[in-house]
């Protein structure tokens, strides 16, 4: 398991701050940050605690899973690898779209 914690089930309302307290009494939080939108700047509802150990890390996402903060309750599980994502190209099929032309 690693030292960074997927925190789903946020209320729009909570902080980067908020999130942040929540988690310190398990140990010491490397970041605490609430996922927003980049167009709106509103909160998406998930984010993202990292503990400097892995130990706290673990502690924390047992007792936390279900708990409520700013009335909702929580989906705290390891956070995963983000995906890689394509960038660019022709929009799928394998060919450009100068070769579907001709």
């Amino acid at each position: 398991m690693g030292s960074k914690l997927y925190v789903g089930n946020l209320s729009f309302g909570t902080t980067d701050e908020a999130l942040g307290q929540a988690f310190s009494e398990f140990g010491e939080i490397v970041s605490a940050v609430v996922v927003k939108d980049r167009d709106t700047d509103r909160s998406r509802g998930f984010g993202f605690v990292e503990f400097a150990q892995e130990a706290d890390a673990k502690k924390a996402m047992e007792a936390m899973n279900g708990k409520e903060l700013d009335g909702r309750a929580l989906k705290v599980d390891e956070a995963r690898a983000p995906k890689e994502r394509s960038r660019g190209g022709s929009g799928g099929g394998g060919y450009n779209r100068r070769e579907r032309l001709w």
